[in-house]
């Protein structure tokens, strides 16, 4: 346990088991073929488990995004600069991003974060602007350390707060999202960092690298790994030395779905590197996550599988902002909605189905 995040942490309890039995025996009598809905079904009895209830409720749902800029885009790792942040993150408050569309028809309520983006914003009224600013940008990585260790802890801090504001406010389902240029820069150094392999394997192109671009962007992520791995003696350090605002915050975010008892739904790689770096710095609370998709990054059904986690969707999707976790919410509540209304095989007086084995 990290010892600057233990008051967090050290209220985390396991799933509950009983209301987790409760729900499978719930969908084991609903009038279908038993588990036909897959990982749906396993979906909702973790709910069940990280609510302590087989009342399963998750009509009100919200969307983080964490948006902050990156120093390591000096290194020419990306294709577009940091003045992209800052519009994205403006347009997102006006509802006019591609998530934002997306949350709109799936009933998901945006919650941008300004958690370190490169300038000042200006917030629009649709979504408004929630200012949690701790520095303009990181620093670049490649000279020195992205954050320092308090930073970091502020982030991580930062995201564990605002699930509990939206706990608070009613919110049963939180999905994660992100917005900062040079971000798929930092979470493959992280991912690489903490799972101890080389970056080559788990370094893609990102929003669109030419070879030239990629070849580059490995060369400087396996140089800081170099550089800053002795001194890394936990998920914090990683984070801090090649890491952002926007995946220490969204570590947070993953925290503070176990400290709250509330699922976070990933969404792709990059919620995918601060959910692996949650779980390095607090082991089980995995637990309390769900997957969405499969990312079209390299590293994307790596960290599931590392999580234990199954995705929803594979369908190549790679745009971020929370995308692929927004898409996967209809699907969760078209399943609630099954297992709370459909009827039972006593209701329409017909024989129950009984596992006979078999795949």
């Amino acid at each position: 346990m990290v010892e600057e995040l233990k008051q967090y942490l050290s209220g985390i309890t396991p799933l509950d088991q009983e209301a987790m039995e409760m729900t499978r025996i719930r969908w084991s009598r609903v009038a279908k073929p038993l588990y036909s809905l897959g990982v749906l079904e396993e979906d909702l009895i973790k709910i069940a488990g990280i609510s302590q209830t087989s009342r399963v409720d998750i009509e009100k749902r919200a969307l983080v995004i964490m948006c902050g800029d990156n120093g390591i885009v000096e290194e020419g790792v990306t294709q577009t600069g940091v003045e992209v942040t800052a519009v994205v993150t403006e347009n997102m408050t006006n509802g006019n991003s591609s998530v934002c569309i997306m949350s709109e028809r799936a009933g998901v309520d945006v919650f941008p974060v300004d958690i370190g983006v490169a300038r000042e914003l200006v917030s629009g009224e649709r979504y408004p602007l929630i200012r949690k600013k701790l520095a303009y940008s990181t620093k670049n990585f490649a000279k020195e350390p992205a954050m320092t260790r308090q930073e970091t802890i502020k982030a991580i801090e930062t995201g564990i707060s605002l699930v509990k504001t939206l706990v608070d406010a009613g919110y049963r389902l939180i999905a994660t999202g992100e917005m900062g240029i040079g971000n798929t820069t930092t979470s493959s150094a992280v991912t690489s960092m903490l799972l101890g392999m080389d970056p080559r394997l788990l370094t893609g192109r990102g929003a669109g690298l030419s070879d030239e671009g990629l070849l580059r962007k490995m060369k400087v992520i396996s140089e800081a790994i170099n550089l800053y791995k002795p001194s890394c003696k936990d998920g914090v350090d990683v984070l801090s030395k090649v890491g952002g605002f926007d995946l220490a915050g969204l570590t947070g975010v993953f925290l503070g779905g176990a400290i709250y008892r509330v699922p976070i739904l990933l969404d792709g790689f990059i919620s995918g590197a601060a959910a692996l770096a949650a779980e390095k710095i607090h082991p089980g609370c995995c637990d309390f996550m769900l997957a969405s998709h499969v990312s079209a990054e390299p590293a994307g059904k790596l960290v599931l599988d590392e999580l234990k986690l199954s995705p929803l969707i594979q369908a190549g999707l790679c745009l971020g902002e929370g995308s692929g976790a927004v898409a996967a919410i209809p699907l969760l509540t078209m399943a609630s909605d099954i297992y709370q209304r459909m009827s039972s095989f006593e209701d329409i007086k017909i024989e129950e189905y009984k596992p006979l084995g078999g795949a």
